[in-house]
């Protein structure tokens, strides 16, 4: 079996040489309907400010959002804004897959946002993607020496057979298929998982190793955090959770390290000074629709 290698598509050379410049009239248009469309949401959402305390408390809620402290002393429109700000947040992972994926289009022959991977595998190797998943969350919760992807990897191809062979699929966030073959995967989710998170993501990077078999040499599958709560570099990233239950190294890539091998070396920051640019663009109009309902 062919080594893999979790550095060599971060590292590869042709990367520095790519133009740098990003499809920014596509990326300032989706970023533009995505927030208006959110606009649109949230202020046509009635909130009526209490009449007095008796009158507040003879509310019922069928979804168990009555906060009456909160009604008595903060106008409606404010809790307007920070519904609007809590329901962005939850969403806006969905925008920077967009984004990716757009960025993306521009440098790789083959790029799919929720892309299903589907192969026929052993049930016995696929068991076996559990098993190291199981082994690596005892080794880390012992203090003891953890396997590396790598080595999780071969055990699971290794327990490979071929009487028991069973369709299955799992689907990525983000598929890229590079000029020569080989294939990108990535999982985009926080920068700051929890233990289960951690351990379901390293489940799927390993299962979508086994869907590709003997091609999976030619598999680069990722943890993708779109940005570094911490600092610049992947060296300042602290949250011990995925530090502890993640290959942390082999399998997670971080801020500028994910956005590089999607277009280059300035994407971050390029992207960044987009979202920028629309949010100074939409400020007024977002106030204007959240708090004053023009």
């Amino acid at each position: 079996m062919k080594k893999h290698s979790s550095k060599k598509f971060i590292e590869r050379g042709n990367l520095s040489d790519l133009p740098h410049n990003i499809a920014r009239s596509k990326i300032k248009g989706y970023l533009e309907g995505f927030i208006q469309g959110l606009v649109n949401e949230y202020k046509s959402r009635e909130i009526v400010q209490p009449d007095s305390a008796s009158e507040y408390l003879s509310r019922r809620s069928s979804k168990g959002e009555l906060k009456p402290f909160q009604a008595a002393l903060i106008p409606p429109e404010l809790i307007r804004i920070n519904q609007f700000e809590r329901g962005l947040s939850t969403r806006l992972g969905n925008s920077v897959e967009e984004c990716a994926r757009i960025i993306a289009q521009d440098y790789y022959p083959t790029v799919h946002r929720g892309y299903d991977i589907t192969a026929q595998v052993s049930i016995t190797a696929f068991a076996e993607a559990e098993r190291q998943k199981e082994q690596y969350e005892s080794a880390a919760k012992g203090g003891q020496a953890k396997p590396s992807f790598e080595e999780m990897i071969i055990a699971m191809l290794n327990a490979r057979r071929s009487d028991d062979l069973e369709e299955k699929q799992v689907r990525a966030d983000l598929y890229i298929q590079t000029d020569d073959g080989r294939e990108l995967i990535f999982e985009i989710k926080s920068p700051k998982p929890n233990k289960g998170q951690c351990l379901e993501i390293l489940q799927r990077l390993l299962r979508f190793h086994l869907l590709r078999g003997d091609n999976s040499a030619q598999v680069q599958a990722y943890y993708a955090m779109p940005y570094n709560p911490y600092g610049s570099t992947k060296a300042d990233y602290k949250w011990s959770q995925a530090l502890n239950y993640l290959p942390f190294e082999e399998t997670v890539v971080i801020g500028q390290n994910f956005w590089l091998i999607l277009g280059g070396e300035t994407t971050y920051e390029e992207l960044l000074e987009i979202y920028l640019e629309v949010g100074h663009d939409k400020s007024k109009s977002m106030l204007d629709s959240l708090a004053f309902e023009f």
